[in-house]
C-alpha cells in the first residue's frame, strides 16, 4: 500500500464510498470516518459533496468535529482535498436557497452558475483549462471531467484559480489555497482523468 493515508469525510454527501472505491483500488490506505483520531492521523483529508450548500454546511457542522479539522487544515497545514459542495463550503457566503455560512477557509462567495441558454444543472463531462503549474494538476492537460452543480465558487482573487471550465459562463472549476484544494467536478466519476487529479 502507498505510504499516503486519507480520510474521506462522511456527513452523509452521497459519494463517499465511490471516493474510497476509487482510493482503493489506486492502493492508496483509505478510511471513510469522522473520527477525531482518525483526522489527526492521516496524511490527507478529502471532504467529498452532494447536495446544497446550506444542507451540506448543517451536516457538517453536527457530523464532524470541525475545530479538529480546523486545527488539522489550518494550523498544521494538512492538504484537504473538498469536491463539488465539498469544495464550494470552504467559501464564506453561499447564496443557494438562502444565504449560509460557508467555512470561509477561502474568501470568496458561491452562487448560481449563469448558463445562458444551456440548461441546469451543468451535468456531464466538460473540459478544464488549466492555468496554473499547481502539484495537484501535474500532468493534466485540459482533461474532460465529470460535472453535476448548478452553483459556482467566485474566490475574490483569481490566484485562487488554478483550472477553469465554460459553461454558458467561465467559472472555476479547480481552486487553491495553500494546502486546500477543490474541485467543482467529481474526479471519482471521471475515470482515468479522476485517478490522474487523485493521484
Amino acid at each position: 500500500m502507498n505510504s499516503i493515508s486519507v480520510c474521506i469525510l462522511d456527513y452523509g454527501s452521497g459519494n463517499v464510498n465511490s471516493v474510497f472505491n476509487i482510493l482503493q483500488h489506486m492502493n492508496y490506505q483509505a478510511v471513510i470516518s469522522n473520527d477525531e483520531d482518525q483526522i489527526k492521523k492521516c496524511s490527507h483529508i478529502i471532504l467529498p459533496g452532494v447536495g446544497s450548500f446550506g444542507s451540506a454546511m448543517n451536516k457538517i457542522l453536527s457530523k464532524i468535529p470541525i475545530r479538529v479539522l480546523e486545527d488539522e487544515v489550518i494550523k498544521y497545514k494538512k492538504p484537504i482535498l473538498g469536491i463539488c459542495v465539498g469544495m464550494q463550503i470552504f467559501a464564506n457566503k453561499g447564496f443557494e436557497n438562502g444565504i449560509f455560512d460557508g467555512l470561509g477557509w477561502i474568501k470568496g462567495k458561491v452562487e448560481k452558475l449563469k448558463s445562458g441558454n444551456l440548461s441546469l444543472p451543468h451535468i456531464g463531462w466538460n473540459n478544464i483549462k488549466v492555468n496554473s503549474d499547481s502539484k495537484i494538476l501535474m500532468n493534466i492537460s485540459d482533461n474532460d471531467f465529470y460535472f453535476l452543480h448548478s452553483y459556482v465558487f467566485k474566490p475574490e482573487s483569481n490566484n485562487n484559480i488554478i483550472a477553469n471550465t465554460v459553461y454558458g459562463e467561465k467559472f472555476c472549476s479547480v481552486i487553491n489555497e495553500n494546502n486546500i484544494f477543490g474541485a467543482q467536478f467529481h474526479p471519482e466519476r471521471s475515470q482515468r482523468a479522476g485517478m490522474r487529479f487523485f493521484k
